[in-house]
């Protein structure tokens, strides 16, 4: 009987090792993935912000430079 015990026990044990490994992997995963996602959404904004501060120079710019001159039509 105390083999059988012992038996039982050392699979539960051996199963739940196994659980545990699993859920820390995943963890493990989760979390780099989190930080991959969260690493591109402040690069996009970044890029985002560096790409409307250009527009607004371009358009100021465009706005303060002279007119080209037109050719009369004869």
């Amino acid at each position: 009987m105390s083999a059988n015990s012992r038996k039982s026990r050392d699979q539960a044990e051996s199963a739940f090792s196994k659980t545990q490994t699993q859920s820390l992997s995943l963890g493990r995963i989760v979390s780099e993935q989190d930080a991959v996602s969260r690493a591109r959404e402040e690069k996009t904004a970044r890029l985002r912000e560096l790409r409307l501060e250009k527009e607004a120079a371009d358009h100021l710019a465009a706005a303060a430079a002279p007119a080209p001159k037109r050719k009369a039509k004869r």
